[in-house]
C-alpha cells in the first residue's frame, strides 16, 4: 500500500511528502515545483486546496509566497506516520522486508521522521526486532544516510533478547519505548506489552 492509494492526487502526495519530511521548513512555490518535478499550476492548485483545508499556511516574504505544513492540523501526526511508511526509509524497509529476514517489529522514532535531531548520541532512530540479515539492513541504512545527509542510529535485537531486556526493564530498551514512534512492521501494543 502506498499513499497514492489513499490520496488520489499525485501532486498532493508529493507536496505532503516534501513538507512532512521537512517539518517546520518553509518552501517557496518554485522550490516546491523543482523538488517534486511537477507543473507550477498543479502545485499552486494543490497548495490552494491544502490552505483551504487548513493544512498549510502561507507567508509573504519579499514578493514571494512560502508554505509550511501546520503542526496544529488535526491529522498532522497521522500524516507523518503515513508518509513515514509510504515513502523514504520506511517504504524501503517494507519493500525489502523479505530480504531483511524475519522481522517481528520495526519502528522509526518520531523525532527522526519529523527531521529533528537526536537529544543524545544514545537515542535510536530505528529499532528492528527479529532475525535480520545485517548486510541487507546496512545497505538500506547507508542509502538513507546518504539521502538525509546524516548518520542513522539503529539497533537490531533478536526477539528473545528484546523480550528479556524488556522484562528486566533495561534502561536502554525503556528509553526507546518511552519516545514517540511510528511502527513500520508489527503492532505497537505487542511491542510495549508487559511494561
Amino acid at each position: 500500500m502506498i499513499l497514492e492509494d489513499i490520496i488520489i492526487s499525485r501532486v498532493r502526495v508529493k507536496i505532503l511528502t516534501l513538507l512532512l519530511t521537512n517539518s517546520g521548513m518553509m518552501f517557496h512555490v518554485r522550490d516546491i515545483v523543482r523538488k517534486i518535478s511537477e507543473e507550477i499550476n498543479a502545485v499552486r492548485r494543490e497548495l490552494a486546496h491544502m490552505e483551504k483545508a487548513a493544512m498549510v499556511t502561507k507567508e509573504h516574504r519579499a514578493n514571494r509566497l512560502f508554505y509550511t505544513f501546520r503542526k496544529d492540523y488535526p491529522l498532522y501526526y497521522e500524516l507523518i506516520a503515513l508518509v513515514g511508511k509510504t515513502s523514504g526509509f520506511g517504504w524501503d524497509i517494507l519493500k525489502q522486508k523479505a530480504k531483511l529476514g524475519k522481522i517481528k517489529f520495526a519502528m522509526l522514532s518520531g523525532r527522526y521522521l519529523r527531521g529533528m535531531l537526536r537529544r543524545s548520541s544514545r537515542d535510536v532512530d530505528l529499532l528492528i526486532v527479529g532475525t535480520v540479515v545485517l548486510p541487507e539492513l546496512a545497505h538500506i541504512v547507508k542509502g538513507e544516510e546518504v539521502r538525509r545527509g546524516r548518520e542513522l542510529n539503529y539497533t537490531v535485537m533478536t526477539e528473545e533478547e528484546f523480550v528479556f531486556r524488556k522484562r528486566r526493564r533495561d534502561p536502554f530498551v525503556l528509553s526507546i519505548l518511552s519516545g514517540s514512534r511510528v511502527m513500520i512492521v508489527g503492532d505497537e501494543e505487542d511491542l510495549v506489552d508487559g511494561l
